[in-house]
């Protein structure tokens, strides 16, 4: 029987089908690559836009912003239901960022700037209603903890402890 003879595109056509392959591969992982970076990008603008608008209830509401907690609660209900939603806003804003940008420490700073006069009130809910701070993040809870434990707030007197 006669050899059979391999034509030179045979003999390379594997070759390339192989390359084929592997350039396609690579499309799909460089695909893949792109959604991650637009999920991203996505998550910090969104972060940003939470966090500018934050610090516009910031600038609309300075009695929540800078807080005296004392004439807040002596003011009523009502009032202390708005500084509990102002509070909560600027949770979720902190949460946002912190979880958007989880290595830059200078978003973590500007909250725990902007957390640390909320510290009595936080506590103080903690301790009327458990349920309050679960409506958070578990980052952003653990933030508050955090936050917390460096200040020196802690029940059953919730003030913030002056280093």
């Amino acid at each position: 029987m006669a050899a059979k003879r391999i034509e030179w595109w045979q003999k390379y056509g594997n070759i390339a089908q192989i390359g084929s392959a592997l350039f396609a591969f690579l499309g799909f992982i460089a695909v893949i690559y792109q959604l991650n970076e637009i999920k991203n990008n996505n998550r910090a603008t969104s972060a940003r836009q939470v966090y500018l608008a934050y610090a516009d209830v910031q600038f609309k509401y300075p009695l929540y912003a800078d807080p005296d907690y004392a004439k807040l609660k002596a003011a009523g209900k009502e009032t202390l239901s708005q500084y509990q939603a102002y509070v909560s806003y600027m949770l979720y804003a902190c949460g946002e960022v912190l979880h958007a940008f989880p290595k830059d420490s200078e978003w973590e700073s500007s909250c725990s700037y902007d957390v640390v006069d909320h510290l009595p009130f936080l506590c103080e809910k903690q301790q009327a209603d458990h349920e309050f701070m679960k409506t958070f993040g578990l980052r952003t809870q653990q933030f508050v903890r955090e936050e917390m434990a460096r200040n020196g707030v802690a029940p059953p007197d919730c003030k913030v402890r002056k280093s």
